[in-house]
């Protein structure tokens, strides 16, 4: 994230009327309906569904965020590379989707995409890992 010849980092809007609900206790099921292009309502369904050891729809819910997230990205200028700091609140949706999704891959043994999410993570921001309980890329 010190490259000054590399792209600027993406700072993604947010959706702050999702967010509010979910700050609000609302169910996230339901503001994933109301806002199906909220990440971060996919986040917190998929980390349930981990806490729950439903790795299968963990995953499904994961995907589904990880991809909303790629297109708010995309709409914010990111190529498929370049900074997505955690420190960034909004940015958090997306890359908690990411997590979410690696260790459901990794619960259902698909090794290549577990890699894959981590270093989707390692590229966005080198820290996400551990801020989201990750291992460390041991770089």
């Amino acid at each position: 994230m010190g490259d000054l010849l590399g792209p600027e980092p993406v700072l993604l809007p947010g959706d702050p009327a999702a967010e509010a609900e979910l700050d609000a206790a609302e169910n996230p099921s339901i503001v994933a309906a109301a806002h199906p292009s909220a990440s971060i309502a996919w986040a917190l369904l998929a980390e349930e569904a981990l806490d729950d050891d439903k790795a299968v729809t963990a995953y499904a819910y994961a995907r589904t965020g990880y991809h909303r997230g790629l297109d708010q990205l995309r709409r914010s200028g990111w190529k498929g590379f370049g900074p997505v700091p955690y420190s960034h609140e909004p940015n958090r949706g997306f890359l908690r989707c990411v997590a979410a999704l690696a260790r459901a891959a990794d619960a259902i043994g698909e090794t290549p995409e577990y890699q894959r999410c981590l270093d989707l993570l390692d590229d966005c921001d080198p820290s996400a890992r551990g801020h989201l309980g990750l291992p460390s890329s041991g770089v």
